[in-house]
């Protein structure tokens, strides 16, 4: 009978690789290990299962480190799609959201929701964007989603607190 394999509890292996990617250092660590295998003579096809990455991408790294040390495993910038907003646009939405509300531009609240910001960025920047794209932009931003919750300026106080108090009285019994 074979021995017990051992098991890591309380992480998930999605929230342990997501701890490699947090932190610049673990994700040059890991890969200047990678290249160091490759010194010992391990197959770029072999640790590309050890590493969940492609055989190529090692390859990259091993020859970025040859080129530029230690500097050529650290991610680049300017990598992805470019913004679809200038920097203008986005320096006028940052302004607008801070600023001032959307009952200023015609809208019937005066709070900025992701829809409402798509329709105004349509209608000023002929620029279309899905809700959780814009979510993505309004965060890089700076900004992030706030719940909103009612106030109801007709509502008695009073009469809130004794309902609250005849509430804790039902579930008692």
């Amino acid at each position: 009978m074979g021995r017990k394999s051992l098991e890591v509890k309380g992480y998930t292996p999605e929230s342990i690789k997501s701890l490699f990617n947090s932190d610049d250092k673990y994700k040059i660590g890991l890969r200047l290990y990678a290249v160091y295998q490759v010194s010992l003579g391990q197959s770029s096809r072999k640790l590309e299962v050890l590493y969940n990455t492609s055989y190529k991408q090692i390859t990259n790294w091993v020859h970025r480190f040859e080129e530029e040390g230690i500097d050529g495993l650290r991610d680049r910038p300017g990598r992805g799609r470019k913004s679809r907003l200038s920097n203008w646009q986005l320096d006028k939405i940052s302004h607008m959201i801070s600023q001032e509300t959307p009952s200023e531009y015609g809208y019937n609240t005066d709070t900025w929701t992701g829809p409402i910001l798509i329709s105004w960025i349509r209608g000023n920047f002929h620029i279309e964007f899905k809700k959780a794209q814009i979510y993505n932009i309004i965060n890089k931003m700076g900004f992030s989603y706030q719940k909103a919750r009612g106030f109801y300026p007709e509502a008695d106080a009073q009469k809130q607190e004794e309902f609250k108090e005849m509430l804790k009285k039902t579930s008692k019994e």
